[in-house]
């Protein structure tokens, strides 16, 4: 169903505010960016901290943004969106939006701090993390939001190493458990529901963090041109869902039913392509174990994908 924050895609502005950068062919991190500022429009600051947006949007004299943005200390996003902020409401501007663009690594290992103290605080900002599952800009090395048996340079698969010995880090549920006035996770394979949720983030008083799935075709090893179907068959396949928090709730947005095959999700990423039954049978058991949760205690919200 539809909602009073609903963007259609033919209304979006033909402008652009992130164009011409340097980011990989079929690079999710750069789509989550350029669709993200259509609906904050020209009024936004945004800050990037090292990393893979800032490495190819910043590149004298080619830069990438026709907004304000800048580019912060690796752990300083969110500290740095609090203080543009308290400027902003100091100068008595408004219409705009103050948004993070960050990383997995930038968000849920060296960014945490200062994004947990912006929540605490109630800052009115946006942070949006671009989850591309590992340190992509530095060379593909593992981030606690690097899946269980992925393979990345710092976990190796061969004779002496099974990819990620760890499962991905719940950063959706570890921002809501501040009790923040509203939370999303979203992917840049489901357009509509990822600019609704940044519209409504945009409208939220208060801080507001959005969980953008952002498949990399150099780090994940498939083609380019699969990026937007890699991000369906994750939501497909159950290890990716689309949700909201707010008003101390959770809401899931689409339930797809029966999986597919994970295989079917695997198989098209050779970070997988080492994983045997049994690994794929620990995958499976920790996917259903936390779905088993989300459809017993989250409330059921289908939206229009």
């Amino acid at each position: 169903m539809g909602d009073e924050y609903s963007i259609k895609i033919r209304d979006l502005t033909d402008d652009e505010y992130f164009f011409g950068h340097k980011a990989c062919g079929g690079c999710g991190g750069s789509l989550a960016v350029r669709l993200s500022l259509k609906v904050l429009g020209p009024r936004t600051f945004a800050v990037l901290p090292a990393g893979c947006m800032s490495a190819v949007g910043f590149i004298f004299p080619q830069m990438a943004f026709a907004i304000n943005a800048m580019i912060s200390t690796f752990p300083g996003t969110a500290s740095m969106l609090s203080g543009i902020a308290a400027g902003a409401k100091a100068l008595g501007l408004r219409d705009y939006a103050v948004v993070g663009f960050a990383g997995d690594g930038g968000t849920a290992d060296i960014g945490l701090q200062a994004l947990s103290g912006a929540i605490d605080r109630n800052d009115r900002i946006i942070y949006i993390c671009y989850d591309n599952e590992a340190y992509m800009n530095t060379g593909i090395q593992k981030s606690s939001l690097t899946p269980l048996g992925a393979r990345t340079t710092t976990t190796p698969a061969g004779s002496k190493g099974t990819g990620s010995r760890t499962t991905k880090k719940n950063m959706f549920e570890i921002v809501a458990a501040h009790g923040i006035p509203y939370a999303a996770t979203a992917s840049v394979g489901f357009i509509p529901d990822l600019l609704r949720k940044v519209n409504k983030a945009k409208q939220t008083a208060g801080t507001s963090y959005i969980h953008v799935f952002a498949p990399c075709p150099t780090g994940w090893e498939y083609e380019p041109s699969a990026s937007l179907q890699i991000s369906r068959l994750a939501v497909a396949s159950g290890l990716w869902y689309l949700a909201e928090y707010e008003n101390d709730g959770f809401s899931l947005n689409h339930d797809p039913g029966e999986f597919i095959p994970l295989r079917d999700y695997l198989s098209a990423q050779g970070r997988f392509k080492h994983l045997g039954e049994e690994e794929i049978r620990i995958i499976e058991r920790n996917r259903d174990e936390k779905w088993k949760k989300i459809r017993r205690d989250w409330k059921h919200e289908e939206r229009t994908l």
